[in-house]
This record gives structure tokens, sequence and C-alpha cells, in this order.
């Protein structure tokens, strides 16, 4: 339909060209045809629809003035010139409209692997998701989000990479499977997050270590002068400032407290009916990677969880994100809008609205994670796995929760 617009516009001119006065040139106008057909169709069909419009000049010259008067032979030099430069940018567009499908095709492919959809039933809890990453071209980014079902019941995981989008995958990715090999290897939640914070250092201090040694390498490549010990490199100062924040909940299926703890992230809510309670902890523990600068025991939240009970869980790019007017998205005040729905609605109703709030286009990385508790039907879904908890560990052994 387009490509015949176009077609019938090369048409119009012609002939509206040749029935003009002497004084009067449109033949110019016709490469507004091959511009316009190189928006919505690719390099062949430009190329075609030039030729055309080149044609139709010349069909114009030719009726009105000699092909060898010096105006028409401009205007069909540079009517040459410029749709060869539409077709070439054409065919540049082309090519990177495909390397961005490869690249959705890799990023997709990467958050099926790294960050799991959540079940929407385990064991006795109703779960759903959202997940929003910063980066244009990007599925996933720095947040992330896990369950696993343990003897007991089912523990939850959401956390935030300090930074953003692409390069913070490998730190997301490092914490998501430390959490799925351990999380029911630890029969306390304090021994969980003492391995997760450990798994984080020793892999910091790895990455601090590549980066150091890459940097050399460099230098000895390229003969450059040692650094002074006083002047860290940036790449080594960043590497040595990255941690995760992120909360750890272990809800029992059978009914019993709700236990959490509180790595530096922002307090979840609890959804009630009769209103909002937020779950801030009296002692927040530093952010996992960061736990060898405050020796201590982790300290364990309790709080109770009844049936029809919900938890939304989130990270700081969902309470940072900003409107035109740099105003910080009210998260408490509008989630009391929709106290009444389900998991799935609640969620989703909170991705519009943020995104309305930021008008499209976030700065950070968002996830949310809503968590309702269903009353117990005795289905065998409400209750784990036999022998659940009884493989051996994988990976490097678990670190003693730290004493204070």
């Amino acid at each position: 339909m387009l490509t015949a617009l176009t077609l019938a516009l090369i048409v119009l001119i012609t002939v509206v060209d040749i029935l003009s006065p002497p004084d009067i040139h449109l033949g110019p106008l016709l490469i507004v045809a091959p511009a316009l057909t190189a928006s919505f169709a690719g390099p062949r069909a430009t190329a075609g629809v030039a030729l055309l419009a080149i044609a139709a000049l010349t069909v114009i010259g030719s009726v009105r003035d000699s092909l060898t008067s010096a105006n028409i032979e401009t205007q069909l030099s540079a009517q040459v010139v410029v749709s060869a430069l539409i077709v070439g940018l054409r065919v540049l567009r082309q090519r990177h409209e495909r390397a961005l499908a490869r690249v959705r095709s890799v990023s997709e492919a990467a958050q099926r692997v790294l960050l799991r959809p959540l079940p929407d039933r385990i064991g006795p809890l109703h779960l759903a998701s959202v997940y929003l990453a910063a980066e244009a071209e990007a599925q996933v980014g720095g947040d992330l989000y896990a369950a696993a079902r343990t003897a007991t019941g089912t523990r939850l995981l959401v956390g935030d990479v300090r930074g953003k989008g692409l390069s913070s995958l490998g730190d997301a990715a490092l914490l998501l499977g430390a959490f799925r090999a351990a999380a029911h290897l630890h029969a306390e939640l304090p021994d969980l997050a003492a391995y997760l914070d450990g798994s984080v250092s020793w892999d910091l201090a790895q990455l601090a270590e590549q980066s150091r040694r890459d940097r050399q390498a460099r230098q000895a490549r390229l003969a450059l002068p040692r650094p002074s010990p006083g002047d860290a490199p940036e790449e080594d100062a960043e590497a040595g400032e990255s941690f995760i924040t992120a909360v750890l909940l272990d809800i029992p299926d059978d009914g019993s407290p709700v236990r959490l703890i509180d790595c530096g992230h922002p307090p979840p809510l609890l959804l009630r009916p009769e209103g909002i309670t937020t779950l801030a902890a009296r002692r927040p523990s530093p952010p996992l990677g960061l736990g060898e600068l405050a020796p201590m025991r982790y300290e364990v939240e309790t709080f109770p969880f009844r049936p029809g009970d919900r938890l939304l869980i989130y990270t700081d790019g969902v309470i940072e994100a900003r409107d035109a007017q740099r105003r910080f998205y009210p998260l408490t005040e509008r989630v009391t809008t929709w106290l009444a729905e389900r998991p799935t609605a609640l969620v989703e109703h909170l991705r519009r609205d943020l995104l309305a709030h930021v008008g499209g286009r976030l700065d950070d990385d968002a996830a949310m994670v809503v968590v309702e508790r269903l009353p117990d039907d005795g289905s065998p879904g409400s209750r784990p796995p036999a022998g659940l908890g009884s493989a051996a560990a994988a990976g490097r052994p678990s670190r003693r929760s730290r004493q204070g």
C-alpha cells in the first residue's frame, strides 16, 4: 500500500511538472519518493523506487527540454547522488536491524537461563513477578529474583547488583547460581546469607585480581609507567566497590512466622485489606559482598504471614524512578489502589503505572515480586517433595555465620 503511494507520487509529480509553465520545475521533488520508501521498505525496494524516480526525471527532461541541457544534467546528477546515498543509508540501517535482532535473541535466551520465571504456584504460595530492564536492548540486567523449595517451606531471594544493565549480569548470575545450589542445604537462614556473602566476596576478589593482572599485562605490552600505590585505577576501584543488596525470605508451609534477612535492600511491603505495613529491619545487614566490613551474625526479622496476606518485594529502581518533574515513584501510595487485586493483576497494574510515571523509559533496572499465601487445601503442590534438603552441597563449602 505504501509503495503504491510512492509510485503514485512519482506519476503525479511527473505529470504536473510536464504540464507546468516553462519557468516552474518540480522534477527535483522526485527525490521524496525513495526517501519515503526507505522509511518502511528494504534496500531493494528503495533502489527500485529511486530508479523509477530517475527515469521519471529523464522523461520530464526529454519532454520539456533537451537531456543535454545544463539544467537537466544537474538535476539528474543530483538525483543519482542523493538516491545512492539514501539506498546506502538504508543498507546500513538493515544491517543494524539484523544486529539488533541478534542482540534481542541472545538477551531473551540469557533471560530464560539466568532469570528463570517464577512459578505461578509454589507450595502454599501464589507468586507473580515483573522485570523492567533499563538497557534499551536488554531483557535482563542487574536485578534478580529466585525461589527455591526446602523440606519445610519456600525460600525467596530478591536482589540488586550495584550498577545496571548488561555489565552487572555476571554478578547476578553468580548470586543466583549460589542461591539455587545452597537454598535447601542450610537449615538456618543466617547460614545461607553467610554462604551467599562468601560466594559474592570471593568472586569480587577474583574479579579485582584479574583486573589487576590484565592492567599489568597492558602496561608491560605498551611499556607504560606503573601507577603509584596511592593511585588505584578506576576499574580496580569499581571492582572493590561492587556489592549486591538483597532480601532473603524463609516462608514455612505450616503458617509459622516468616523469617527475613535484609542485606541493605529496600524493605518489603506486607499488604492486607486493612492497610500496608513496611517490614523495615531493626538491624539491617550489610549488602552481600561487604560482609567482612561489619563482622556480625545476620539478624533475622520475623512477622506473621496469614492466608490472604501478600508481600511486595521490589528493587530500588522502582522507588527511585522519577517523572518529568523529578518526583520519585510513590510506590506505597500507588499500591493502595490495587490492594484487592491478585498477585498477577497487581504486578501488571504496577508495571503500567510505573512506566507511565517515567514516560516509558527507566533510568535503572526495576523488579517486583508479589507473594500471596493461599489457604492450605491439602493438595500435593502445597507440600515439599520427599527427601528435599538431603542433597550433598555443591561448589564452595558454606562459611559459618559471623559472630558479633
